[in-house]
């Protein structure tokens, strides 16, 4: 039988940061709060997570990068909505957001995880953000809990 690593979902002791996008802040807040309920769910303290706000979702890679790059974290939660419009700029936001935050997970000592939605309707915005389709937010910072535990297995 072959051997099997697995992440724990264990918050205890752990200093995350939230990186959320005020554009569409109505729906971000839930996020914020979905991921917040998380952390704390399975044992963090809510005074060990900061959220820290940018002007949108084409900033949350900039920001996750300078969080990481500080040390003082042990994990980053990205947030955000992206909300289909008229034209183009849906396509490149929601693009460069993707691939920013997959560029800093890449290289990161520590989780960086992805729950921005990118949604043709603010009604599929809402679903995600706690209602239908649970809480994205919720659903980030749990992949990033159980990332540092993981993470942290292979330094042994």
């Amino acid at each position: 039988m072959a051997n099997e690593i697995r992440g724990t979902l264990s918050a205890g002791g752990l200093k995350v940061a939230v990186v959320a996008s005020r554009f569409n802040q109505l729906i971000v807040d839930s996020l914020v709060r979905g991921a917040s309920e998380a952390i704390v769910q399975v044992g963090g303290s809510a005074d060990h997570v900061t959220v820290y706000w940018v002007p949108g979702a084409f900033e949350v890679p900039q920001m996750a990068q300078r969080l990481v790059d500080t040390g003082r974290y042990d994990a980053v939660v990205c947030l955000g909505a992206v909300i289909r419009g008229a034209t183009p700029h849906f396509d490149y936001v929601a693009g460069a957001c993707a691939n920013g935050v997959a560029r800093v997970a890449q290289v990161a000592a520590i989780p960086v995880s992805f729950g921005v939605l990118t949604t043709e309707t603010i009604e599929q915005a809402l679903e995600r953000a706690g209602t239908k389709a649970g809480n994205k937010g919720y659903d980030a910072a749990m992949a990033a809990i159980e990332m540092v535990s993981l993470l942290r297995a292979t330094d042994k």
